[in-house]
């Protein structure tokens, strides 16, 4: 059964994937899609594969390599913010600020919980 989280990670990835393709074709925007479609996603597989982890230690190494993904995707997307704002819509974009915030807040929890 899939769980909450599993869907906001999933929609997550959706939702920069998406964003991704308003971005210009620049070369440092060719950078950024590469480095965000990567990060974005790689969050939401990361925590599949925790749940279906053989051991604590393996769900716990697969949360935190999800974490990390998910602090790089906020990061790429507050480039984003801060060299193109005003060439892209922001409600899509404040969004997945928002949302990669909220998601790595959760997994740091997950993270901590677990580690003890």
């Amino acid at each position: 059964m899939k769980t909450d989280l599993s869907e906001r990670l999933f929609a997550f990835a959706v939702g920069s994937l998406k964003f991704i393709r308003k971005l210009p074709d620049t070369a440092e925007c060719k950078v950024i899609k590469y480095q965000l479609a990567k990060s974005s996603t790689s969050s939401g597989a990361n925590y599949e594969e925790s749940q279906a982890g053989s051991s604590k230690a393996e769900f716990n190494n697969k949360v935190r390599i999800s974490l990390r993904e998910m602090k790089e995707s906020n990061y790429w997307l507050r480039i984003v913010k801060a060299i193109i704002k005003d060439e892209i819509p922001l409600r899509d974009l404040d969004w997945l600020i928002i949302e990669s915030k909220e998601l790595e807040n959760i997994l740091g929890s997950i993270a901590q919980k677990t580690r003890k």
